[in-house]
This record gives C-alpha cells, sequence and structure tokens, in this order.
C-alpha cells in the first residue's frame, strides 16, 4: 500500500512539474515575442512600396540611427553604406527632427562619393514617420543648379556681347555727323558701322535659330534635303573669311545622299562647324569638310588643325552658352551658341554629332544623319497601264 501511494504522488508530482514548465515556456515565449517587436518595430504599412518607386533618394532609420529601408536612389547616390547614412550633414537633420520633432526642408551640399572632391547639391526633406521611425527624402539639384549658373553666364556674356557693338554704333554713328564734310572719315566710319551690324545681327541670329529649334514645328520632315547641296552652301559662307586667313578649306563630298527635314538648319548646323574650324586655326591652315555614307547613315566631318580642346571641355561643348576661351570668343564675336545650335539641329533631325580633339594638333566634328528612306517604285506587273485604262473608259463611253 505504501509503496502505490509512492508511486502515485510521485506521478502527480511529475505532471504538475510538467504543466508549470509549459507554462513557463508559454510566458517565456510571449515575453520574447514582445521584446523581439520592440527591438524590431514594425515599419508602416505601404512604405515599401512607396521607396521602391521613388526616383529620388528615400531612408527609413530607426532611432539609433540604423537604415531601415533604402531606395534605390538612394544605393546609386551613395547616401547608405552598411545599413548607415553616410554623410553627417544627413545625420544632423535627422537628430534636429528627433529633438524637437519638427519637419525640416533644406538644401545641403554633400561629397559624391567616398573618392574625390566632386559635390552634389540635394534638397533634402526630413520627418517623423510614426512615434519611432525618420523618414528623409532627397532630390539630387546638382544639374539644376548647374544650369543655373550657365545661364546667369550667358547673361553675362551676352550682355558683354551686346553691349560693346551697341555702344561703338553709338560712337560711330556721332563721329559721321562730325565728318560730314570729310569723305574719307565717312566712308571708314561707315566699314566700321557694317563691322558692328553684322556682329550684332549674328548674335540675334544665333538666338533666334535656337529659339526656333526648341520650338515643336522646327522642322518640316517630309522635305528632302541633298546633303552635298548643304555643304556646298555651308563652305560658300564662309569663303570670305577663310581666305582673309588665307586659311584652305578642302571639300570632299560626292555622296548624292539626301535626308529629310529642314535645309536652312542643316546649312546653319555645318556653317558653325565650318566657322569653328576657321576661327580656331592660324592663317595658312587647312581645314577639311567631307562626307560619306556608313550603311544607313550619311557622315559629314569637318576637320582642323587648330588650337584643339582640352579633354575636360570636351563633355560640355555642346552646352548652350559654354564657352571654352572667354577671351579668344569675344574677340571672334562667338556667343557659345553655336554648337547647341549644332547638336540640337541635328537632333530634330534623327541624328547625333561627335567630336574627337587632341590639344595643339586639332580637332574633327562628325554629324551623323539617317538617310531617307528610297521611295517604292510600282511593280509594272501589278500597277495598271494608265493608257489601257483611258481607252477602256472611253468604250464604256465614259470620259477621262
Amino acid at each position: 500500500m505504501d509503496s502505490t501511494w509512492s508511486v502515485l504522488t510521485a506521478l502527480a508530482l511529475g505532471i504538475f512539474l510538467g504543466a508549470a514548465f509549459s507554462v513557463m515556456l508559454h510566458v517565456a515565449e510571449r515575453r520574447g515575442s514582445s521584446a523581439a517587436k520592440v527591438v524590431a518595430p514594425t515599419i508602416p504599412d505601404g512604405v515599401d512600396q512607396v521607396l521602391e518607386v521613388l526616383d529620388s533618394a528615400g531612408v527609413v532609420i530607426d532611432p539609433s540611427n540604423n537604415v531601415l529601408r533604402a531606395s534605390p536612389g538612394a544605393l546609386s547616390m551613395g547616401l547608405v553604406r552598411q545599413q548607415a547614412l553616410t554623410h553627417p550633414e544627413l545625420l544632423e537633420l535627422v537628430a534636429s527632427v528627433r529633438r524637437d520633432g519638427e519637419a525640416r526642408v533644406e538644401e545641403v551640399t554633400v561629397a559624391r562619393g567616398p573618392f574625390g572632391d566632386a559635390t552634389m547639391r540635394l534638397e533634402v526633406r526630413v520627418a517623423r514617420l510614426g512615434t519611432r521611425f525618420v523618414l528623409l527624402l532627397a532630390e539630387d539639384r546638382t544639374e539644376a543648379h548647374r544650369l543655373d549658373e550657365v545661364r546667369r553666364d550667358f547673361v553675362a556674356n551676352i550682355s558683354h556681347e551686346l553691349k560693346t557693338p551697341i555702344a561703338s554704333v553709338s560712337l560711330l554713328a556721332e563721329a559721321l555727323d562730325q565728318a560730314a564734310d570729310e569723305p574719307e572719315q565717312v566712308r571708314r566710319f561707315a566699314g566700321r558701322l557694317s563691322v558692328e551690324a553684322a556682329r550684332l545681327a549674328h548674335i540675334t541670329s544665333e538666338v533666334i535659330e535656337l529659339s526656333r529649334l526648341q520650338a515643336r514645328d522646327a522642322l518640316r520632315p517630309d522635305r528632302l534635303v541633298r546633303v552635298d547641296k548643304v555643304i556646298a552652301a555651308a563652305v560658300d559662307q564662309n569663303r570670305v573669311v577663310a581666305g582673309a586667313k588665307q586659311i584652305e578649306v578642302a571639300v570632299r563630298t560626292s555622296t548624292k545622299a539626301e535626308v529629310y527635314g529642314d535645309r536652312a538648319l542643316l546649312v546653319v548646323a555645318v556653317h558653325n562647324l565650318i566657322a569653328n574650324a576657321v576661327a580656331s586655326s592660324n592663317p595658312g591652315a587647312r581645314v577639311g569638310v567631307g562626307a560619306k555614307l556608313d550603311g544607313d547613315v550619311v557622315e559629314i566631318a569637318v576637320t582642323d588643325q587648330g588650337i584643339g580642346i582640352e579633354a575636360d571641355d570636351l563633355e560640355r561643348i555642346f552646352e548652350r552658352f559654354y564657352r571654352v576661351d572667354q577671351a579668344r570668343s569675344r574677340n571672334t564675336g562667338g556667343t557659345g551658341l553655336g554648337l547647341s545650335i549644332v547638336k540640337h539641329t541635328v537632333q530634330k533631325h534623327g541624328g547625333d554629332v561627335r567630336v574627337w580633339s587632341q590639344p595643339g594638333r586639332g580637332s574633327t566634328f562628325m554629324i551623323r544623319l539617317p538617310l531617307a528612306e528610297a521611295a517604292i517604285e510600282p511593280d509594272p506587273e501589278t500597277t495598271p497601264d494608265p493608257s489601257a485604262a483611258d481607252s477602256a473608259a472611253t468604250d464604256r463611253g465614259v470620259r477621262t
């Protein structure tokens, strides 16, 4: 009896201890789950989807400044590395928002990548996301600021370009009035007046051409243009200036190629390349102009033996209002619009423009345009004979 009682007592004790252990495990599991939620809190619904489609940079930061989520833009811009913000300027904005809870919108300049001294201008928006997180959005405004600087430079350059000939015209007009009784002086002043008037006209025409290229109806795509004739016209426009500098303009073109587009604009584009080649060449040098076919593309090349272009400038020479040598351009009357007009014209015609240059050795500019498709000739076996049709119509008593 005593042994049976001992067995029952031991069994009951085991069941009790097992139940108690199970309860303790359940409580521990619940506490662990609660602790996990505190350590790794949930990001509000929809944030992941929004970050995925953002073109700009988007970052979600936790209370320990760990990056929990980052958009592709944030990664490509180098704002996040090893799950942390890489720029102290951004961390300071995040800390400011945490301190007072107020959203911030500021423009900051940060390093672009870990190497070099290139920078980015960012428009940064930082705000709380829920009670624990901070959301940071950054927009790269570097290119916009650069374009603003280019526009400001253009205003300064064009103001100078216009100021000089306008002042000259005014002074020459006064000089003509005072020298009315001196024919020799009148002729001299009149010649200089014509030069300044031509300079003003050149500046005005380039601005008008650039504005025209930006219009939607700048081209007549249904017009066939002979490339050889475009080159001939552009060369003729530069004969006098080239001759004055004793520069030979050698032309080699017999492609008989045709493209669809605007003949006047194409002549302006080729003219600008030749004019730049002549302006950058020393007296007695040679400028080559040629065209050749390359598959379904016609290539127009202008080569000079001039001063050449530095590698750093090659990336920017087609920008509006950009001038490689400010002093030289000013002396030659350049506005910095010529190559921009070339680029826009070629792009409007579905082509591209390329450049190769070596400082001190010269440059080659090449315009590439798609050839006009050949007209489809009628098939004589399937096309009715007009004379036969007229005869049939007459037999039926129908007047054609």
